[in-house]
C-alpha cells in the first residue's frame, strides 16, 4: 500500500463502469449510451418534490414582477442560456423575464474561456448590472456542484434576499448547501468519465424544461395545450397559428390567417374576434 493524500471522488467524477471504449463497436457504443440515458428520467423523477418546491415559489414572485436568472459555466451555462432564449418566441414574454448567464460571457457559448468559472465574485457583479431585487430568483446550474462562479453568485443572491435554487448532479454538494431550494438529480457516473455534458446535461435540460414550461402555463401564456402567445417568426408558426384559430373560432383558413396577421398573436386574434362578435 502506498502513502499519499487520500481524497473522495464525487459521483460525477467517478470512473465510468465501461472500460476500453475505443475497442467497442459503433452499435455497442450507442446502445450503451442509450442504456445509461434511460437512467436519467428516473433520477429526475426522484427530484420532483424538490423541483415543485422551487417552482411554486418562483411563480409567486413572478406574479409580483420578479425575474429569473440562470448562472452556469460550460455546458450548464449553455443550457441555461438556451432555455432562457427559447421563452420569448415560444411564449411571447419579454427577453428580460428569464435571463441566462454563463461564466465568461457570450463568447463562452462557442468556446471555453480559461479560468472564467473560477472567480467567486464575478457572477454577483454581473447580476448587479441587472438591478436585481428580492422579488427575483437566481438558479445556479452546476453538475458537479463545486463551480466557484456559480456558488459565489448564488451565495450573494441569497444574502441579498433573492430566492435561490440550484440544479446539480452530486448529493450534498456545496451549491446544494448554498441555495435555499436545491434540486439534486443523481444520474451516476458518466459513460465517458467526468463528461457531464452527457447524463448530467440531459437531466439539467429536462429540469429546466419542467421549470419554465410550468411557470409559463401558470402565468397564462398557454391556452388549453396551445402556445397562443408564440411569436409569428416564420411561415410554419403562422400556419400553426392559423390552424389554432380555425379550430377555436370555426373560421375558414383565409379569414383565420388574415385575422392572425392583423392581431399579431393567436391570443390577441381570439380576443379581437370575440370583441367584434359580442351580441348587441
Amino acid at each position: 500500500m502506498t502513502g499519499g493524500t487520500k481524497f473522495t471522488l464525487t459521483i460525477t467524477e467517478t470512473p465510468s463502469k465501461f472500460s476500453n471504449l475505443e475497442k467497442m463497436s459503433v452499435a455497442e457504443l450507442i446502445t450503451s449510451i442509450n442504456r445509461e440515458d434511460a437512467k436519467v428520467h428516473l433520477a429526475v423523477k426522484k427530484a420532483l418534490p424538490q423541483i415543485e418546491q422551487l417552482v411554486v415559489r418562483i411563480i409567486e414572485r413572478m406574479k409580483k414582477g420578479g425575474r429569473v436568472f440562470y448562472l452556469g459555466a460550460g455546458t450548464s451555462g449553455r443550457l441555461g442560456v438556451l432555455d432562457a432564449s427559447e421563452l420569448p418566441p415560444t411564449f411571447g414574454v419579454p427577453e428580460n423575464l428569464v435571463i441566462g448567464m454563463i461564466a465568461g460571457g457570450d463568447v463562452a457559448l462557442r468556446k471555453a474561456v480559461e479560468n472564467a468559472e473560477d472567480d467567486p465574485e464575478k457572477a454577483w457583479e454581473e447580476l448587479l448590472a441587472f438591478n436585481v431585487r428580492p422579488v427575483d430568483t437566481v438558479i445556479g446550474i452546476a453538475a458537479s456542484g463545486t463551480t466557484p462562479w456559480v456558488i459565489g453568485g448564488v451565495r450573494k443572491a441569497r444574502e441579498a434576499g433573492l430566492l435561490t435554487g440550484c440544479i446539480t448532479c452530486n448529493p450534498g454538494s456545496e451549491i446544494a448547501r448554498t441555495a435555499e431550494f436545491p434540486i439534486e438529480a443523481i444520474v451516476g457516473p458518466e459513460f465517458v468519465t467526468g463528461s457531464t455534458r452527457l447524463k448530467a446535461g440531459t437531466a439539467q435540460k429536462m429540469i429546466l424544461n419542467m421549470i419554465t414550461t410550468t411557470i409559463m402555463i401558470k402565468l397564462g401564456r398557454v391556452k388549453g395545450n396551445k402556445m397562443v402567445n408564440m411569436q409569428l417568426t416564420n411561415a410554419k408558426l403562422v400556419a400553426r397559428g392559423t390552424r389554432m384559430l380555425m379550430e377555436e373560432l370555426g373560421l375558414e383558413q383565409t379569414e383565420a390567417r388574415e385575422l392572425l396577421l392583423e392581431a399579431g398573436s393567436v391570443k390577441k386574434a381570439i380576443d379581437s374576434y370575440r370583441r367584434r362578435n359580442i351580441p348587441d
